[in-house]
């Protein structure tokens, strides 16, 4: 079976914890990308800040992007997947956390990141029919 170090995107950037949310917006619209990982100081992972949240909890919320750190987003343990983690747990752990992406770990290191897209190109239609319903219901 596929596993998530077959299909991740390797070398995936990591907005820092001090960083400020004005920075990782940056980082986001350089690199094309709408979330990223959130990394501390000892490059473990803290969490996922998405475009959404800068807008959502930053902007709306009367708050100044350039104020707040990405570490501020950090909320709980992030999700993950392992790297050696087949493809039928990937979409198991993104069914049940209606997540699109999950950061991919090797023992404590960040290693990747895995998309709904990299699953679908790797599994059969059916079953990334069904994952992508079971992810879009609310």
């Amino acid at each position: 079976m596929t596993t998530a170090r077959e299909i991740m995107t390797a070398d995936c950037a990591c907005v820092g914890e001090h960083d400020t949310l004005a920075d990782a917006a940056r980082m986001m619209a350089d690199l094309g990308i709408g979330s990223m990982p959130i990394c501390g100081d000892d490059n473990r992972l803290m969490g996922m800040v998405t475009d959404r949240d800068i807008v959502i909890r930053a902007i709306a919320a009367g708050r100044d992007p350039a104020g707040m750190t990405a570490a501020d987003l950090a909320e709980g343990k992030p999700v993950t997947i392992g790297a050696d983690d087949d493809a039928q747990e990937i979409l198991r752990t993104m069914t049940e956390h209606k997540v699109r992406r999950l950061p991919v770990i090797d023992g404590h290191d960040l290693v990747g990141i895995v998309a709904l897209a990299d699953v679908a190109r790797a599994m059969p239609d059916r079953t990334v029919g069904e994952m992508v319903g079971a992810i879009s219901t609310p």
